[in-house]
């Protein structure tokens, strides 16, 4: 029976890439997802401000505090915690995270 070559036994080098993130704690905040994880829910906006309103928030543009991003959207309930992810990528934006130097 002959066997499949696979990608890289056809003869090719492969240079994989090694990205470390936060190395020296250029990286600030928190991912959306990390703090979506300390909380049950279903759970309302004032109760989500109230436990981690004051943490930092990963963004495109740079750390924001998750209290001031709540603030901005009109969404009081957040029945799953995807729907909060959700809220939360939509306000901020998906992209490279910024890092500081």
């Amino acid at each position: 029976m002959a066997k499949d070559k696979t990608k890289n036994e056809g003869g090719e080098k492969s240079n994989p890439i090694d990205i470390e993130l936060d190395v020296d704690g250029t990286v600030e905040g928190a991912p959306i997802e990390r703090i979506a994880s300390r909380l049950t829910w279903p759970q309302e906006k004032s109760e989500i401000i109230r436990k981690e309103g004051g943490e930092f928030i990963r963004t495109p543009d740079g750390a924001k505090k998750l209290e001031d991003l709540l603030g901005e959207v009109d969404t009081t309930y957040f029945a799953k915690r995807q729907m909060f992810v959700e809220v939360i990528e939509n306000k901020i934006g998906k992209g490279v995270v910024s890092i500081s130097e």
